[in-house]
């Protein structure tokens, strides 16, 4: 895999951190290298441009852009970048995320944003990943072995549950 950053993590504010963070985490555990940068597109909307038209001749393979409240991030990216971008809208304002989310997820059509859910970073490193696995193997690996350990981390909580019912007379055998 290459020694250079292939997901770009982008943020309207650094308010959007403590959540977007956790995209960093993941991609980290899932042995991705990445870059982080605020820019918003309503502030610093040449500087959003110029961040999605020069990604892909960076290394950048996938864009992480996370917003909230009119949250045009992602799209602005989108419309300036072939690449894969992954909205994560962000939950803030009055509506707390649900202005985000629409504003996200509703793109024409050619300009895709892929979308999860509000604050969901995590999805938003999973679904980066998955597309990475495609080229690469040891990220499809990874991404694999991460969900069989969770698959059997629930299997062992599911049997001590059963257990502590069985011992409190709660079910029987």
């Amino acid at each position: 895999m290459k020694e250079k950053p292939i997901v770009g993590i982008v943020m309207g504010s650094a308010s959007d951190l403590p959540v977007m963070k956790k995209a960093a985490e993941i991609l980290k555990e899932m042995g991705v290298l990445f870059e982080m940068d605020i820019s918003s597109a309503h502030r610093l909307p040449d500087k959003t441009a110029e961040y999605a038209k020069s990604a892909r001749g960076r290394g950048i393979e996938v864009i992480i852009a996370g917003a909230g409240i009119a949250a045009h991030l992602a799209g602005v990216i989108a419309a300036h970048t072939t690449l894969p971008v992954i909205g994560v809208p962000l939950a803030s304002g009055a509506l707390n995320g649900e202005d985000a989310l629409y504003s996200t997820v509703q793109m024409p059509p050619g300009i895709p944003v892929a979308t999860v859910a509000i604050d969901g970073a995590k999805n938003g490193a999973f679904l980066a990943c998955s597309i990475l696995s495609i080229k690469y193997p040891e990220i499809e690996e990874r991404l694999a072995a991460y969900r069989d350990n969770t698959r059997k981390s629930l299997q062992g909580q599911s049997e001590q549950l059963r257990n502590e019912l069985l011992a409190e007379n709660l079910i029987s055998g």
